[in-house]
């Protein structure tokens, strides 16, 4: 059976009431195109049958439609109607997307991607942090640090830091495309952070080589906070290894 087929036979099931809530709306068509009811290439519906589908008015569902084409997941064009588009445009880096494509995600090796892209620029910030950071972006870190110290055994706490942590880090290089970058990837890295966070027991290792990294910014040691950044990375990739380990179990146990 062919995509297409798939789609046909997925549309003839008995539609499943959604909320009238708009942004529910939105979630449950995008993810009804991550699970490829709607998969990528294939015609939406016409808009009178997903105001059907989803129990909402042609002008919730445009609204959503306006909103899953800003994310890249749909296109609209005139007399033709919505199509679903390539993963490949898909923002996958945008929060809301990282939520809808959720067990489907380790599909696009989302967090392997931002840790490669993490060890390309994360050492070199570390490196000019070591620098040009000011004392209260040092004391900004030391902060997130602490923050993270004190909340070792809340990962969602410990993860607000974490991330607080790795942006002060980026804009503390003061170069002006990392910090672009660190807003660019700040969901992506968000979620990644997250994974690795839940999917250890102790933390410990993480808290003190980013106490690490701090002393080496304050002591103004490019080479020491280079190699506290390539340590902390090397951690990352253990507990990812860990985290794809766990959504692997979580993705054949729902099966």
């Amino acid at each position: 059976m062919d995509s297409f087929e798939r789609q046909e036979h997925r549309l003839n099931e008995a539609p499943e009431r959604r909320p009238r809530v708009r942004k529910n709306v939105t979630a449950a068509i995008a993810e009804d195109i991550c699970s490829e009811r709607y998969p990528s290439g294939s015609p939406l519906p016409r808009e009178n049958d997903l105001c059907d589908i989803y129990g909402v008015s042609r002008t919730v569902i445009r609204e959503s439609l306006k909103i899953l084409e800003s994310k890249g997941l749909v296109r609209g064009k005139p007399r033709i109607g919505t199509t679903v588009c390539d993963k490949d445009d898909w923002n996958i880096l945008d929060q809301d997307v990282l939520e809808w494509m959720g067990p489907y995600i380790a599909e696009f090796d989302i967090l392997g991607c931002i840790l490669e892209a993490r060890r390309t620029i994360e050492p070199v910030a570390a490196e000019y942090a070591a620098e040009r950071a000011t004392a209260q972006e040092i004391a900004d870190l030391e902060k997130a640090w602490r923050q993270m110290r004190d909340s070792g055994h809340d990962p969602e706490r410990f993860t607000e830091a974490d991330v607080m942590f790795h942006t002060v880090l980026l804009s503390a290089s003061h170069n002006q495309v990392f910090r672009r970058l660190s807003s660019a990837i700040h969901a992506g890295l968000k979620y990644a952070l997250h994974a690795s966070n839940v999917a250890v027991d102790s933390r410990d290792e993480a808290i003190a080589v980013h106490g690490d990294l701090v002393e080496a910014l304050r002591l103004r040691n490019r080479t020491a906070a280079r190699d506290c950044a390539h340590r902390m990375l090397d951690l990352a990739a253990r507990d990812l290894a860990a985290a794809e380990k766990a959504i692997g179990r979580a993705e054949k146990n729902n099966t």
